[in-house]
Order: C-alpha cells, then sequence, then structure tokens
C-alpha cells in the first residue's frame, strides 16, 4: 500500500516537469456591496487528469509531510480548524481550500521563479512539503497574520526537486490578502490589494506590467481622426483593444485585472460567486492549444481541470469541472468539524458532461 501511495506521489511530481503541457492558474477576486470577498481561481493541467478531490477534514486529524524519497517522514501536523478542500493527484495534495476560520489559501505553479530551500535532515520535524503547504496553512491559521507567523516557523521543500515550484494566496476574513512566494530559500510576502495571481515571473513584476496598458478602458474608444480620416470604433468594446488575448500567464494577469475592475458591484455573496464563474469562463484553455504540432495530447475536455469560488463570509466554496459545468457547492457551516469524519471523494460522480433533454410539449 505505501509502495502504491509513493508511486502515485512520483507520478504526480512528474506532471509539473513536462515543459509542454499546460500548467497554468488564474486568480480573482471580487468583493460584493453586502462585504462578501469572493476568492476565485482557476486550476490547469493539460497532460493527464488530476484525478482531483475534496476532502472534509475535522479538528484533530494528524497528518506527517512527506519528505525528498516519497516517504511520509518530515513534519507532522495536527489540525486545530477543520476545513475542505480541492485536491489534485493525492489527498493530500490540496490545491484550494478554506477552513471553518474564514481562512482560504490556494497554491498556484510558479515555475522558474521560485527555489526553495534546501531539504536539511536536522530540520526534518518543521520541514513542510510544498505541496501539503495548504493544507498545512489551513489546519493552523486564522487571518493573514498567523500565516505569515506559522511560515516563518518552518522550511517549506519539495519533495521532488525536478517538479515545478509554487507560490501562494491567503485570504482572511476580513478580505485581507497576502501573495506568498519562495525565492533564493526566503519567503515573501505581498499583500495583494488588486486581487489577480496567475504564475511567473514574480508577483510584483506583473504589477509592474500592468503599466504597459495605461491605455485600456471599458466601454467603447472615442472618435479620432487621423489627418483628413475621421476613425471609429466598429463596435463596443473598443476601449480593450490591445488587450492581449493568449494563455502565457503576464497576458492572463493583465486580463484578469481588466475584466475584474471592470465588473460591476454584485449585490450579494450569491451573485459575485456567478460572476467570478462568468469571469473565469474565458480562462479556460482548450485542450489542443499548449500542444505542439504533432505531438500527442491528452484525452481531456480541457486544460482548465476545474474552477473554483470561495464565499469566505457564509463559509461556503463552490466549484465546477471540464467534464460537468454546473456549479457545486460545499456548506462550511452546515459541517460539525468537532464531529464530521475525515472523508475524500472524486469532484465528479461521472466522467462526462452531463446533458439535460428538453422536453417540448406537442400541444
Amino acid at each position: 500500500m505505501r509502495k502504491a501511495k509513493i508511486a502515485t506521489m512520483a507520478a504526480a511530481m512528474l506532471l509539473a516537469i513536462i515543459p509542454t503541457k499546460a500548467k497554468a492558474c488564474t486568480g480573482i477576486t471580487l468583493k460584493a456591496a453586502d462585504g462578501a470577498c469572493i476568492p476565485a481561481r482557476t486550476i490547469e493541467w493539460g497532460g493527464s487528469d488530476l484525478k482531483s478531490r475534496y476532502v472534509v477534514v475535522p479538528r484533530g486529524y494528524a497528518q506527517t509531510s512527506y519528505a525528498p524519497g516519497g516517504q511520509k517522514s518530515a513534519m507532522a501536523f495536527t489540525a486545530k480548524y477543520g476545513y475542505v478542500g480541492l485536491a489534485v493527484e493525492q489527498e493530500e495534495f490540496v490545491a484550494e481550500g478554506l477552513n471553518e476560520a474564514g481562512l482560504s489559501a490556494g497554491l498556484f505553479y510558479f515555475p522558474q521563479y521560485g527555489k526553495y530551500e534546501a531539504f536539511d535532515e536536522a530540520v526534518r520535524t518543521t520541514s513542510i512539503a510544498d505541496l501539503q503547504l495548504v493544507a498545512w496553512v489551513l489546519g493552523s491559521c486564522k487571518t493573514v497574520d498567523d500565516v505569515k507567523q506559522a511560515v516563518g516557523s518552518v522550511h517549506v521543500v519539495a519533495v521532488d526537486p525536478r517538479a515545478s515550484t509554487a507560490h501562494w494566496r491567503f485570504t482572511d476574513a476580513s478580505g485581507r490578502q497576502a501573495i506568498l512566494e519562495i525565492t533564493d530559500g526566503k519567503a515573501h510576502f505581498f499583500e495583494s490589494k488588486l486581487g489577480v495571481l496567475t504564475n511567473s515571473p514574480g508577483y510584483e513584476w506583473q504589477l509592474t506590467n500592468l503599466n504597459n496598458y495605461v491605455n485600456l478602458l471599458p466601454g467603447t474608444a472615442p472618435q479620432n481622426r487621423l489627418g483628413e480620416l475621421s476613425l471609429m470604433s466598429f463596435g463596443a468594446g473598443s476601449g480593450f483593444l490591445g488587450l492581449p488575448g493568449d494563455v502565457t500567464p503576464p497576458s492572463r494577469f493583465v486580463r484578469a485585472a481588466f475584466y475584474q475592475a471592470s465588473t460591476p458591484r454584485a449585490a450579494t455573496a450569491t451573485e459575485a460567486v456567478r460572476q467570478c464563474f462568468q469571469i473565469l469562463n474565458n480562462f479556460d484553455i482548450p485542450i489542443g492549444i499548449e500542444t505542439a504540432r504533432g505531438e500527442q495530447h491528452a484525452d481531456l475536455p480541457s486544460a482548465t481541470q476545474w474552477t473554483s469560488a470561495t464565499d469566505i463570509m457564509n463559509g461556503r466554496i463552490y466549484y465546477r469541472t471540464m467534464r460537468n459545468s454546473a456549479i457545486r457547492c460545499i456548506d462550511l457551516k452546515a459541517i460539525d468539524f468537532g464531529k464530521v469524519k475525515y472523508q475524500t471523494a472524486p469532484l465528479d460522480d461521472v466522467d462526462e458532461q452531463p446533458i439535460v433533454m428538453v422536453k417540448v410539449k406537442n400541444k
């Protein structure tokens, strides 16, 4: 059984080192008029099915971090807070989640720019695997300040040094959001006023790059003249002419920032959740775009394997998948984390998009 788990983990790690497949994530954050803060995101992998699952973790649940070599022999940790997470490849690898204290946490790919410290046997018991950082934080922390303090007390390491590094987004019940990037073995936190995150390069570079699009504005560009020639828009939305449309992380960051900034403020949390899914529909990556000519692509409906939105104020996490575009919801307030048993289940009951037939009346 243990060998099987290690083999599964090794396969998961190998996913991150194949450069030709889409490994992308796009995150936005909307705030509703009722005070709700909704961090939302996509997760992409175009190489194979991530076999994503949700996990329900009760208070008091004990785990052990993986160490290099694939064995569960590094830091042991016990959940102070119960949480619900969305995991990839293995149930321990929570990529997005919300805890009962109102802390949201998510992992995003950060290839080539992140660099963890090397694993040191002398600090094994305070070393946490990068793919388990979200699970540990959700079980341990309530606020962004808690996260900063907690991360400062551990050593974040890669189980497989060949794998892509990650960076993280944390949002607490106050609406405060922070980005964690580990470069040169040191943790750096950035206060996120914008609420957008994608992948590489680093967060500060992405913010600076927005200045290249200072000309963009919602609506229709005004009429202009070019010498004696009158120029006018072909249709609505020309204020966004020049918005990058490719799927690279810098382009997705710009697009997400402008879509988020121009969307009307929703009245309620539920309306904002729906807006998040509508905006993130624009970031679905179809299979094939990331595959070179002549190369075999994976048999998947989309490289965007799932999209989630988290209503922190009301304690709900929503998701839809590449195989079922219906939005589903897990209500944390309906869970007694002091009594519930640890459980996990696939995000989808069946591996195909359900189709509902419409019955037409003959009379």
